[in-house]
């Protein structure tokens, strides 16, 4: 069984204190499907809250691990903690977990081309535009999924209509893309995409908008994925709509000669090359 919180601890203090929060490699959604790709047995996502934030260290291993959980093995990270004000760590899981019946272990780091694997080292990657090196991390081409949904139809009066996806967490990068988006064909098909809060029109919310190359179908309500091929740009504020379209056909452009000299599957750049420390 494998659990997670939701939102993070990190997202509900940062929203607490009136700042931004850290950037979201992935959604919920997409957290659970990568889990049970590897088999795992059982997902458990708890709710992080007011409640569960003030919980002391002692209570959350006594009532969520021993007593909802009986747990009787406990795996966690480099570093975890736990509890009110952090004060838990694996020497007080350990403790605890002889006393209520279950054996307490730390996962050791994971390196894989010459580099330690980790969550900030990959969103490094991503907002730099290295998405060789994050897929070699993460070992898959990095991607967002999820519903297609109505937007303003501004890209569709432009001459290029999207597939938009909403994103309502901060994002780990942001700018105009080259992209392949699944679940529409049995390849993928190429695009061009940009994801962020759309400056030049005030938008608020991020929001990923695939613009698909020669496509003519409806997607709404439909599941895609969009992956991340290359980076064409940053987000930058016109001083029009007209501005803004020169500019969308140049990234148009671009795109396509970018995927054309790719492979119809972009290659990870992942190999077995992945140890623990």
């Amino acid at each position: 069984v494998a659990l997670s919180f939701e939102p993070l601890p990190r997202e509900f203090f940062a929203a607490r204190a009136g700042i931004a929060s850290p950037p979201r490699l992935t959604l919920p959604r997409a957290k659970v499907e990568g889990l049970q790709a590897l088999g795992v047995d059982g997902i458990g996502l708890l709710r992080f809250d007011a409640r569960l934030a003030a919980m002391t260290a002692e209570d959350f291993v006594g009532e969520l691990l021993a007593r909802r959980l009986a747990a009787r093995e406990v795996w966690v990270g480099p570093e975890f903690r736990f509890g009110k004000g952090r004060a838990g760590d694996l020497a007080l899981l350990q403790a605890l977990g002889t006393q209520l019946g279950f054996s307490a272990h730390e996962i050791a780091p994971i390196h894989g081309h010459g580099e330690r694997i980790s969550s900030t080292r990959i969103r490094d990657y991503l907002k730099a535009g290295q998405f060789g090196h994050a897929a070699a991390l993460l070992g898959r081409p990095y991607a967002i999924g999820g519903r297609v949904v109505h937007g303003q139809q501004l890209g569709r009066t432009l001459g290029f209509p999207t597939a938009n996806l909403r994103f309502p967490k901060t994002p780990a990068l942001a700018g105009i893309y080259a992209t392949l988006v699944h679940g529409v064909d049995r390849q993928p098909w190429p695009s061009v995409s940009s994801f962020g809060t759309r400056p030049t029109v005030e938008g608020v919310e991020p929001l990923l908008e695939a613009h698909l190359f020669d496509f003519h179908g409806d997607l709404y309500g439909r599941h895609i994925e969009v992956e991340f091929v290359a980076k064409l740009r940053d987000e930058l504020k016109f001083d029009g709509l007209p501005a803004l379209t020169e500019q969308m056909h140049r990234d148009a452009e671009q795109a396509r000669t970018l995927l054309a000299d790719a492979q119809a599957s972009v290659p990870t750049g992942a190999d077995s090359t992945i140890e623990a420390a």
